[in-house]
């Protein structure tokens, strides 16, 4: 076998080695968890020069992208954060549209890198770690656990930067609030005190209830 055969043998064997690896790591894999594979790590970024490995983000890999839809890899990536914003209001139904790009709510002391991606598109919101925890609850879609804020805080936030949402889906978003026969006003205005928006709450959703 010539050397330039030998060479193509070897790197096969390296990538079969890497994705039999990532496969058994659920499909995604850490850059420090491939040290337990012995593999020089310039090997795996000359896989994802020639696409044969995929670079998720920063320090996170996979063998084809396709592997996931967005909301795995939002699940998988960023177990910490909340739906918060358009996405919180999406995933209650209060919205029909998706919005573009995931609105993650994540502690302010996280590192911004872990953010910078091209797909999906994640927009972060850093907050205040005791606020982060307020109002938290879980929500599963397509078998999927998402964290979330509750509807109270989740409408409250909205409220509070109503200048970051479109018209038109701030309006959606308040008058689907108003109509869910499973609101909790009581809630609400709790939330509305913690987050300073009473106010708020009182003109614009008081009027209607």
């Amino acid at each position: 076998m010539s050397t330039n055969n030998k060479k193509i043998k070897s790197s096969e064997e390296t990538l079969d080695k890497l994705r039999s690896f990532i496969d058994k790591k659920g499909g995604i894999v850490k850059k420090e968890e491939f040290a337990e594979l012995d593999v020089d790590y310039r090997k795996i970024l000359e896989f994802v020069d020639n696409g044969a490995l995929v670079r998720i983000k920063n320090g996170y890999y996979t063998d084809r992208i396709d592997r996931f839809s967005e909301e795995e890899l939002i699940a998988r990536l960023f177990p910490d954060a909340r739906l918060c914003m358009e996405s919180a209001l999406y995933a209650y139904g209060y919205i029909r549209q998706k919005p573009f790009g995931w609105h993650l709510a994540v502690d302010k002391n996280t590192s911004k890198s872990r953010f910078k991606m091209d797909y999906p598109k994640v927009i972060p919101y850093y907050t205040e770690p005791e606020a982060l925890e307020l109002g938290s609850a879980t929500i599963e879609r397509d078998g999927l656990i998402f964290q979330i804020y509750n509807k109270e805080r989740m409408i409250c936030d909205c409220l509070k930067y109503e200048e970051k949402l479109e018209r038109e889906v701030f309006k959606e978003g308040l008058q689907s609030y108003i109509r869910d026969e499973d609101k909790n006003i009581s809630a609400l205005m709790e939330y509305a005190r913690a987050r300073k928006v009473v106010g708020k709450v009182q003109s614009m959703i008081g009027v209607w209830l």
